[in-house]
């Protein structure tokens, strides 16, 4: 961020698209924070800071009348727990371009906040309309893109408007500059052994993943409900627990690459099973290729917990992405959080830690470890199509 923003307006991306409760208050403020150090660093530097975002997806939720809901969706519930962080006030304009949004923006001083409205009120926005990215970039004379989780997408605010700044009128910002940095220290210089621990429910999800994952990690740990699909194409009994079958050649092609690299790909051996998806359900401990009709895996069971801890404990980078089981419920959170418990652990003898993936971050945070690895990704989709290899809109913009 070696940006000349004195006395300058800056514009900056950021992705403050938190879960909000049923009276509009911010439940989750993890992306709001991750924004803090790039705002307040820019302050610093004598910047008129105007903030533009996406909160939910306005378009796909229209009223009945087919307008749009605002009370639903306006980036004003955002204020108070923005300026409670900042402890600073925060200015908001009604629209992110147009009069009102020019106004606002024209009038604002060195030191001085701005909030835009949700960029996806307008329809251009998930259309990356360049006459939109455009209007968009006459409210600042700097360009900053600090909304990681939002970088796989070629938005007219993420992607688009950057072509209406020279290079040296544009740039990353602190949290933008921290993602890649830190998804590049499991990328491209490890510390070996590397671990992956890959959870969440489908295969389908993941297959690029897995697939960019066999080729440079060490050991590929599989928990979660897409680890059945992988029992299933070895013949297993998985009872009622999840599978897709239509990738079950995915998942035996997926085991004899890893095979052939020599990666350690680790299945749950034991799962906790139960008879229904329900937290009082019946619950035994059972093999998990080996699992009666009817009854379905939710969580991985103690041989699993041992064989993944050991991997873990004795990795020197580890890359954590989706639970390993149904964390939500109680009865079925220990697998994830015995796993999260080992990366701490690790992290505190020396290993490199990267959890990316919102339920993956979900789990960390509600089990209060957060500070005990070492980088918590605010990217969820973002940071898996980084993982993965892919070029990111939002990144290449920039770097042109």
């Amino acid at each position: 961020m070696n940006l000349d923003v004195n006395g300058k307006k800056v514009l900056v991306r950021v992705d403050f698209n938190v879960p909000l409760d049923k009276d509009n208050h911010v439940t989750d403020d993890t992306r709001i924070r991750g924004a803090l150090p790039t705002i307040k660093k820019l302050l610093e530097q004598g910047a008129a800071v105007i903030l533009m975002s996406h909160l939910g997806r306005p378009q796909k939720k229209l009223k009945e009348d087919g307008s749009i809901d605002v009370e639903k969706f306006t980036l004003k519930h955002i204020i108070p727990t923005l300026s409670k962080l900042l402890g600073k006030e925060v200015k908001f304009a009604n629209d992110c371009v147009g009069g009102a949004a020019l106004h606002a923006a024209s009038s604002l001083k060195s030191g001085e906040i701005l909030l835009l409205e949700n960029t996806r009120f307008h329809k251009g926005e998930e259309k990356g309309d360049e006459n939109l990215a455009k209007q968009m970039s006459e409210l600042g004379e700097v360009y900053i893109n600090d909304a990681f989780g939002t970088a796989h997408r070629a938005h007219a605010s993420t992607a688009v408007i950057a072509k209406f700044f020279p290079k040296d009128k544009k740039g990353f910002g602190l949290l933008m500059d921290a993602e890649i940095t830190n998804a590049n220290k499991v990328l491209k210089t490890p510390q070996r052994p590397l671990t992956a621990i890959i959870g969440g429910a489908k295969v389908s999800d993941k297959i690029l993943l897995l697939d960019r994952l066999i080729d440079f990690v060490d050991n590929l740990l599989i928990g979660g409900g897409m680890a059945y699909t992988f029992f299933k194409a070895k013949g297993g009994n998985i009872g009622n627990s999840l599978v897709e079958e239509d990738r079950l050649d995915t998942a035996l092609e997926l085991m004899k690459k890893a095979d052939a690299k020599g990666v350690k790909l680790i299945l749950p051996q034991d799962s906790v099973i139960a008879d229904k998806f329900d937290n009082d359900a019946a619950i035994l401990t059972m093999e998990s290729d080996n699992q009666p009709n009817n009854w379905m895996g939710l969580d991985i069971g103690p041989k699993a917990q041992a064989d993944f801890i050991e991997i873990i404990e004795n990795s020197k980078t580890i890359l954590w992405n989706g639970p390993m089981g149904v964390f939500e419920m109680l009865n079925f959170a220990n697998g994830t959080k015995v796993i999260a418990q080992a990366v701490a652990k690790a992290t505190a003898n020396g290993a490199y830690s990267l959890v990316g993936g919102g339920d993956s971050v979900a789990a960390i945070n509600q089990m209060h470890l957060a500070n005990e690895v070492s980088y918590v990704s605010t990217g969820g989709g973002a940071m898996l199509e980084f993982l993965e290899g892919k070029t990111l809109p939002g990144i290449k913009a920039i770097e042109e």
